[in-house]
């Protein structure tokens, strides 16, 4: 496959379904990064899960965000804006 996008990096702000746009980024080579809310993505709370890992292994989160390095932060403190 094609890594057109190598060297190129995305940041994902998107949650939940929205964050399907960005995956053919990250198959296409681009670093893409999904940043989260400090509680993670609403995705992380829907079904199925594989395992006993809660909410860090639904399947619906996994699916949308494959390809993908995920960083929660908070934007509303200067820590979190300065990462």
């Amino acid at each position: 496959m094609s890594r057109s996008l190598e060297n190129i990096r995305v940041v994902d702000l998107s949650h939940v379904l929205r964050a399907h746009l960005h995956d053919v980024s990250g198959r296409s080579g681009a670093e893409v990064i999904h940043v989260e809310p400090l509680h993670g993505d609403d995705a992380r709370e829907f079904g199925p899960f594989a395992g006993s890992g809660g909410k860090n292994s639904s399947g619906y989160f996994i699916s949308l965000n494959r390809n993908k390095k995920s960083l929660a932060l908070d934007l509303k403190q200067e820590k979190g804006k300065k990462s």
